[in-house]
């Protein structure tokens, strides 16, 4: 029998009640590897309650000894980094270099919660009238949410609940009911860090789970990281119950190639960043925009991307491995063949893509699609598949306009050799995070992660000192002493006035 998912409550790891279990598999082989319950009404209330619990003793618990726990809990990411990359593998079927990536992005975000007493240290001005002090200081909210999705099953819940948690928090979890193994060793390893009973709760299941702890009255604060029409969905029912909300949702990103950027160089990473992670990433590029003279490198483009092919996790040739499931290669096949019927070039066509040793796995081989217009459905809809679109522009000011005509803005890069350009094109794009002759331009945890406009609802973004703020309120003392008189020991005064 495949290995039941436990749920995690109050410190322990428990088998659900619930009749509902759906089957996790291998997307390269389509093996069950576990069996995944949707948590009762009843084990949601419970992770809840013993998350609540937990917050009334945590949020007292000094700042330093909450970073000591970071730093115990990095230690032991860092052991077991290989093994959980390894696993991640078998969840996801990402290749072992990317798997290694996800995990390593992840535990860059908990060594940067240890740094929780600087980035949650207020502030003190003295004399802002006769006799009157003004500071601030940084309070937890409660009990915290985090809803995250399957691409990233080690970076993304590690962008939520240290962070939270160190400055003070009690989290429920929800990993994505696609691949929740990593998740659970991520909680396992935070258990065994010394994390005290409830402060962190994991409990699975669908859309009818995620609802049930968005609209629970002690959630206080939701993160969110998924598609377009759940985080639309998320959005509205959680601020509508008057909670704190940060969702990342779609992307189109584009890639700018300028006619004087290092050609070979630019050309490798539009490829790597359109197909890497099978392009299941909120920051793959999926649009290059050849600007001018760069029109003419289409052929040479084609013939890179059509050198890079999928395979198993552990075929170091592999550039990349499946779709997460058959559900999502249905829904890919289904955008590229749109895209051949609205008229778009489709040069290289990866729908029969096969590999020999995985023949059940859902593969999709790279794509590549020239003559795109903005109103074509593969340009209008994230793919999130192995598919690049190619656009060509006769300026730079063109591109911009394309980019920004966009309803996504999450993240954009340009290939440039001049700074004029490079400037121009950071400070006009609309999108929150530019890179320049960098193509997936993900911020370093002591930054934080900043998508635009269709890519992000809220306020506060993740991690970083918007993270640390979004899981933090800001209370301001005024204070006055009336100094008549000043007691100097136990039968003394000395009288001011």
């Amino acid at each position: 029998m495949a290995y039941q998912v436990p749920l995690l409550i109050n410190g322990n790891m428990v088998q659900s009640h619930t009749k509902q279990w759906l089957e996790v598999t291998n997307p390269a082989t389509q093996d069950v590897i576990a069996h995944l319950p949707c948590a009762t009404g009843d084990e949601v209330r419970l992770a809840v309650v013993a998350a609540k619990a937990a917050f009334t003793k945590w949020r007292r618990v000094p700042v330093p000894e909450r970073a000591r726990l970071m730093l115990r809990y990095q230690a032991l990411l860092k052991e077991q980094h290989d093994e959980l990359a390894r696993l991640l593998c078998k969840d996801t079927g990402k290749t072992l270099e990317d798997a290694r990536g996800d995990v390593w992005r992840g535990i860059e975000v908990v060594e940067q919660a240890a740094h929780v007493a600087s980035l949650t240290m207020g502030e003190t001005q003295a004399e802002v009238a006769t006799g009157v002090d003004c500071y601030s200081f940084s309070q937890p909210l409660g009990v915290c949410l985090g809803i995250t999705p399957f691409n990233f099953p080690a970076m993304i819940p590690l962008w939520m609940f240290p962070l939270a948690i160190a400055c003070g928090n009690a989290f429920v979890l929800k990993p994505s009911e696609q691949d929740p193994l990593v998740p659970m060793e991520l909680a396992k390893l935070f258990r065994e860090a010394g994390a005290p009973d409830g402060l962190l709760n994991v409990v699975h299941g669908g859309a009818e789970v995620a609802e049930q702890l968005l609209t629970h009255e002690d959630i206080v604060a939701v993160s969110f990281v998924g598609s377009v029409g759940a985080g639309r969905h998320v959005y509205r029912t959680a601020t509508d119950r008057l909670k704190r909300v940060q969702v990342f949702a779609g992307a189109k990103n584009h890639m700018v190639v300028m006619p004087d950027a290092n050609k070979q160089q630019a050309i490798n990473n539009l490829v790597g960043a359109s197909v890497g992670a099978a392009g299941q990433r909120c920051m793959a590029i999926s649009v290059g925009v050849l600007v001018g003279e760069a029109k003419a490198w289409l052929a040479e483009i084609k013939e890179a991307l059509a050198k890079v092919r999928p395979g198993a996790w552990n075929d170091p040739k592999a550039g990349y491995g499946p779709l997460i499931s058959q559900a999502a290669k249905k829904r890919v096949l289904g955008l590229i063949e749109a895209g051949k019927r609205e008229g778009a070039d489709c040069l290289l066509d990866g729908s029969n893509c096969i590999v020999s040793d995985h023949p059940d796995g859902n593969w999709v081989g790279p794509t590549l699609f020239a003559g795109v217009t903005p109103t074509m459905r593969i340009y209008t809809e994230e793919i999130f598949g192995p598919v690049l679109l190619l656009m060509t522009v006769d300026s730079l000011d063109e591109a911009i306009a394309l980019v920004n005509a966009n309803p996504y803005g999450n993240g954009t890069s340009i290939f440039t050799a001049s700074g004029a350009a490079a400037r121009k094109y950071q400070q006009e794009s609309q999108v929150g995070q530019v890179g320049i002759n960098v193509p997936v331009p993900v911020p370093l945890p002591f930054f934080s992660f900043t998508g635009w406009r269709g890519s992000f609802y809220g306020d506060l973004h993740a991690y970083g000192k918007q993270g640390v703020r979004f899981y933090t309120e800001t209370k301001t003392v005024t204070s006055r002493w009336f100094d008549d008189e000043v007691v100097t020991g136990p039968n003394l005064s000395i009288h001011l006035k």
